[in-house]
């Protein structure tokens, strides 16, 4: 079969199009040959593994997976040894984040059987394939540990609001009865207009911690601001949440947000509580499509043989939406 791989750290340029085994499923397995994989930031970021100490896990020399790819939707090929929920022919869908670690753009991948979600009818696979990582993150990244969610009429800000997380985030804050107001760069504020958002920032001219507007969500897909900074945008009462970024906002996150919290009603830090792919907001995020209450939007399509030009156009900040690797 084909699959995309690496040998070495770096960038796009770094992966190439390989012939290599076709997996056997195992125990509790099953081979799903892949229909869409959608690209994600998390995909980029393992390229070159951003936050830099993330090598101490995933190889410090070279990439100890040679393979990437986290999001897919296919067809079950083929089932292993006591596997009982999924039958060759089955449409199903995952993110491979926390249990193959990735692998989705190839032809085939053997998958825990446990860890795979049913297609509904009414849903391609290129839309089905968006949802696993970026739609489920961006559902739980609008609610708290405690389960506190956004509610109808909180005024929630959405950071990159037109990437990967950000137009599913901007959709169902929405949907929710919020204010909101969507962070993008210049060429991509319509856009972001177009998912619902009530009031756009571009910030490569403003930068939303310094407006004196005051938010009681702000949801940073990708922070480069540090909690502290993003602590004076809060309402009393508030909630900043970090999804990721770079070295020093994402550390910054993880240790002066929760202390800068303490005795202060407004709270601040990265998300940790993320549970990838949990089925209950899988349910929840599908029930919203078929209600027209999300709709995923694609950007761009590329074949499999062409997946280092789809990681370089997402890399460059190109993608308005979603990029989608047709597989079959």
């Amino acid at each position: 079969m084909k699959a995309i791989v690496r040998d070495r750290w770096g960038g796009p340029d770094v992966v190439r199009l390989e012939d290599v085994p076709t997996p056997e499923p195992g125990k509790g397995e099953v081979l799903v040959r892949v229909h869409a994989a959608s690209v994600n930031r998390a995909d980029i970021d393992g390229l070159e593994p951003r936050p830099g100490f993330l090598r101490l896990f995933m190889g410090i020399r070279a990439p100890r997976n040679r393979r990437i790819g986290i999001d897919l939707a296919g067809v079950v090929e083929a089932t292993g040894p006591a596997t009982e929920r999924f039958r060759a022919g089955d449409r199903v869908f995952t993110d491979l984040f926390t249990t193959n670690g990735a692998g989705s753009f190839a032809e085939y991948i053997t998958v825990p059987e446990r860890v795979l979600q049913p297609i509904p009818a009414q849903l391609s696979f290129d839309d089905a394939s968006t949802l696993p990582h970026s739609a489920v993150l961006a559902l739980q990244g609008l609610r708290t540990r405690d389960g506190t969610t956004v509610k109808q009429g909180d005024r929630v800000l959405i950071g990159g609001a037109s990437g990967n997380v950000g137009p599913f985030a901007v959709q169902i804050a929405k949907h929710l009865g919020a204010e909101v107001t969507g962070v993008a760069r210049t060429e991509k504020l319509d856009f972001v207009r177009s998912l619902g958002a009530d009031h756009v920032i571009d910030y490569t001219t403003t930068d939303y911690t310094a407006t004196g507007e005051r938010y009681d969500w702000i949801v940073d897909t990708d922070a480069h601001h540090t909690t502290v900074q993003a602590r004076r945008a809060l309402r009393p009462g508030g909630r900043y949440l970090s999804l990721g970024g770079d070295s020093i906002p994402l550390l910054e996150a993880v240790v002066v947000g929760p202390l800068g919290s303490i005795g202060s009603s407004r709270r601040a830090g990265l998300m940790l509580w993320w549970k990838p792919f949990n089925r209950p907001d899988v349910e929840r995020i599908l029930a919203l499509i078929a209600e027209g209450a999300v709709t995923p939007r694609i950007d761009r399509r590329y074949p499999l043989s062409e997946t280092a030009d789809a990681l370089r156009w997402v890399d460059d900040g190109h993608a308005k939406g979603k990029v989608i690797i047709n597989v079959a």
